[in-house]
């Protein structure tokens, strides 16, 4: 399976009419391939759409989206509201969640992002591996997946929680514990993070 991330950045007070034009437009675009996620940030960049489409390969993506394209109501009337667009591949790592079936997580996702220096990320996917079970124990990991197409020796890992105060709590309790994060700072170039929250027609929410 690959995962494409797309992500919209948009005028200032046009997310909401364009998450409605998007969930109306949505069903068409269902026919040919499932959306996985789909979320508007609230901390961090402002006024951006993220979605997420999960497919089996590079060659059905773009048999789906040349299919799509072609289809009655897609894609949705959104782009007098879109300032700017970017895709990114990512392929998951081993332990990383199913994107096949639809879950309830929380109100809140956290979307982290890490580069790592070129070669490292074999050994990040294997720490990591070794101490992910412990830290799902305190709250859901919804992916973890590692850059093919676009920058690459990016390493993005997303949280769920029910709210802020939650997601503090937790990171504190997996800090305290002795068993998280995984030792693999010294690979570390860039970290950032943003909080988005799902849309009404997002299969994750």
């Amino acid at each position: 399976m690959i995962v494409e991330m797309r992500t919209y950045t948009l005028k200032p007070g046009t997310v909401a009419e364009t998450e409605e034009r998007f969930g109306k437009a949505l069903p068409a675009r269902l026919k040919f391939s499932r959306l996985a996620a789909f979320w508007h940030s609230e901390v961090g960049q402002l006024n951006q759409i993220i979605h997420v489409w999960p497919y089996d390969s590079l060659a059905h993506r773009e048999q789906t989206r040349a299919a799509a394209s072609k289809a009655e109501g897609w894609p949705p009337n959104i782009r007098e509201f879109v300032v700017d667009q970017g895709a990114e591949i990512y392929l998951p790592a081993p332990f990383s969640p199913s994107l096949e079936e639809d879950h309830t997580y929380g109100n809140l996702y956290e979307i982290r992002t890490y580069t790592y220096a070129p070669g490292s990320m074999p050994t990040v996917i294997q720490r990591w591996g070794e101490k992910i079970e412990e830290r799902k124990k305190l709250s859901p990991l919804v992916g973890a997946w590692y850059s093919d197409l676009g920058e690459l020796n990016k390493w993005v890992h997303i949280w769920a929680y029910k709210d802020a105060a939650e997601r503090d709590r937790i990171r504190r309790e997996s800090f305290k514990s002795g068993a998280w994060p995984p030792a693999t700072r010294e690979f570390l170039i860039k970290q950032e993070n943003m909080y988005v929250a799902p849309a009404s027609f997002s299969p994750l929410h």
